[in-house]
């Protein structure tokens, strides 16, 4: 190898130059990178200089350096002088016992593995591997000799390219890459000289299509190169291949926003109202784009404002769902219908208000556009507005909405804002009118697991004190629910709602149809926070049905733990209730036995305790003054 085997003679000069010159001096970075991996990889580990040096002499072995055009190898050792090794030495020692050789091994026939990364700095690498995982060679990804004609035409050379095609026999056909031609090549840098000489040589390729299944004419859409589409369309391309999408250079081209390209293409007759693989037309693809220069251009061209895509979506559907105003008004003006739908049912008014475009709502409404035409879920305009939180277009949509028809669809815009915070849309909707004790149907309330029903509840379970107290003070009914607000806000130890719902008639004795107690059912809630027990029981709540027990000095049978156990008691004693000596023994409740029995007992006259709330108060010694407050005594027992 030349850079690895040179003679002492050819060094000598070269390494008196550079003994007190850096040991590394001499390796560019790619080389430097290279001899840390390969160390890295090869697990080499050099102690002395000579062994240093080898190892650079292996790197300079491994990657030839840059040679420009014109240069030659005749003497490696005065172009390469740095890369020599010492004088005193002829040959290269290498630290690997398997030294890099100057050619890659070919991938197709190496017994091994080749695996390909990346450094930090951006390189490609290459690195081959024998069976066993032992490192063979590693260096730089080789990269790709472009061919001449490519080359040529990439720099704009027109008398290079006429050179090549004309008297070199360069089969223009033949694709470099697959389905890639010199075709492709040249109006991907749009050079469209060499283009015309490519044409005058072989006009049967202008159609071809790339792997990609791109033609030539689509490439010149794509790269906005206007007059490589003019010298294709002259030559006789045509204006509707389509790629493997099926998208013509027309849609492309209005994808691409260009007016000028659109008035070329249909210049030469580019079928207006062909589809893409999803159905969208040039059109639709303008009006999204809002550029109604293009849109008008391609309507006098005979463009149907009434085409839709695989989902049922028309141009104006489109325009109203991007937001596009001028789009918008262009197809309405003429004549694309207002209330187009899309197979699931949205319309263009639904889809504006839930993209919160107000100017679109506030358009399209002035042109008499159906604000009471159900979308998804069943939900008009002005519950997708309430649900997104545009209180503007919630607003602008409630004089055009017919309270009767939002009736039937089982569900107000109040329970969508309070279900989703939108505090202004609630207040908007209140003012407007809206009842505030408006029930989910049947239907929607089953979707939720609690069976709720009222805006009132969204607003208690989300916590959001400001939507409760403006619900209250709007008149909601806070006794409507079949698990009540009041019970939620107790659960979530909020005293500040607890308050409010008091204040405004929450039943604090109110039980659970589904999961009867014999005392009220808020208490299971509230036992925990003492302050809040305590407040529930000054404002009315019942204490006295929490002594009664229909086992009294009995002793009480086994808690029920399983659903078969519980069952089976529900079936024995199907009109009695969870007792409340029953729920104060559950593991997480019974170490505040005694402070509950001894708040109740504040509420009530002398009663006689059950033995289990007698077990509980003779669990801790502490707890024994709380019998004599219920009259009781040891001694009577």
């Amino acid at each position: 190898m030349a850079a690895a085997s040179i003679s002492q003679s050819d060094t000598a000069d070269a390494g008196q130059q550079l003994e007190d010159y850096s040991l590394y001096s001499h390796l560019n970075d790619d080389e430097l990178l290279q001899v840390a991996i390969e160390r890295s990889l090869t697990g080499t580990q050099c102690s002395d200089i000579n062994s240093t040096k080898t190892t650079s002499n292996s790197a300079a072995a491994a990657i030839p350096p840059h040679q420009p055009d014109g240069a030659t190898t005749q003497n490696p050792a005065k172009r390469n002088s740095s890369h020599n090794p010492p004088a005193n030495q002829t040959n290269a020692l290498y630290s690997s016992p398997n030294p890099p050789k100057e050619k890659l091994p070919d991938p197709k026939t190496f017994n091994g593995t080749v695996s390909h990364f990346m450094t930090g700095s951006g390189k490609r690498m290459v690195a081959y591997r024998t069976p066993d995982g032992h490192l063979v060679h590693i260096a730089p990804e080789p990269e790709e000799e472009e061919e001449p004609l490519f080359r040529a035409i990439r720099e704009g050379d027109v008398n290079r390219v006429k050179a090549l095609v004309m008297h070199s026999g360069t089969n223009l056909m033949l694709p470099s890459k697959p389905g890639w031609l010199a075709l492709h090549e040249a109006v991907w840098y749009g050079q469209d000289a060499c283009l015309r000489m490519l044409l005058a040589a072989q006009p049967g390729m202008i159609n071809k299509r790339t792997g990609r299944g791109e033609s030539a004419l689509l490439i010149a859409v794509s790269k906005d190169q206007l007059p490589c589409l003019q010298v294709l369309l002259e030559n006789g391309a045509d204006p509707d291949i389509t790629n493997y999408e099926r998208e013509t250079p027309l849609y492309r081209a209005c994808e691409r926003n260009s007016a000028a390209m659109v008035a070329t293409l249909l210049n030469y007759g580019a079928a207006v109202n062909a589809h893409c693989i999803q159905g969208w037309t040039a059109l639709q693809e303008a009006a999204v784009q809002n550029n109604v220069e293009i849109c008008e251009m391609l309507v006098k061209a005979g463009a149907k404002h009434n085409n839709t895509n695989m989902y049922g979506i028309s141009p104006l559907f489109s325009a109203a769902q991007t937001g596009q105003v001028a789009a918008l008004r262009f197809l309405m003006k003429h004549g694309a219908d207002i209330n187009t739908q899309a197979a699931d049912g949205a319309t263009a008014l639904y889809e504006a208000a839930k993209n919160g475009h107000e100017d679109v709502v506030e358009l399209l409404l002035s042109q008499n556009a159906d604000a009471n035409q159900p979308g998804k879920m069943g939900f008009l305009p002005l519950h997708i507005a309430a649900q997104r939180g545009s209180d503007t277009i919630v607003s602008t949509l409630i004089p055009a909405t017919s309270k009767a028809r939002i009736r039937r669809t089982g569900i107000s815009p109040l329970h969508l804002a309070a279900e989703r915070n939108r505090d202004n849309v609630l207040e908007t909707l209140i003012e407007a009118g809206f009842d505030v004790n408006a029930q989910l149907s049947e239907e929607r309330s089953k979707l939720y697991e609690d069976r709720r029903s009222t805006a009132l509840y969204f607003s208690v379970i989300n916590n959001n004190i400001d939507a409760v107290r403006n619900l209250l003070a709007a008149g909601a009914d806070p006794n409507l629910d079949v698990f009540k607000p009041l019970m939620v806000a107790a659960r979530l130890g909020c005293i500040q709602m607890v308050t409010l719902l008091v204040e405004h008639g929450a039943d604090i004795n109110a039980s659970i149809p589904t999961h009867p107690t014999t005392f009220p059912a808020v208490y299971m809630f509230s036992m925990k926070y003492l302050s809040m027990f305590k407040y529930l029981l000054d404002n009315g709540g019942h204490a006295l049905s929490c002594f009664e027990c229909v086992y009294g000095n009995q002793t009480h049978p086994p808690m029920k733990t399983t659903r078969s156990d519980r069952d089976e008691v529900t079936e024995m004693l199907p009109m009695r209730g969870v007792q409340f000596c029953e729920m104060i023994s559950a593991p997480s409740i019974c170490r505040w036995a005694g402070p509950i029995l001894d708040v109740l007992l504040d509420y009530v006259g002398h009663v006689t305790l059950c033995s289990k709330l007698m077990e509980h108060l003779d669990s801790f010694s502490d707890w024994s003054v709380i019998k004599e407050k219920a009259g009781e005594s040891i001694s009577n027992r």
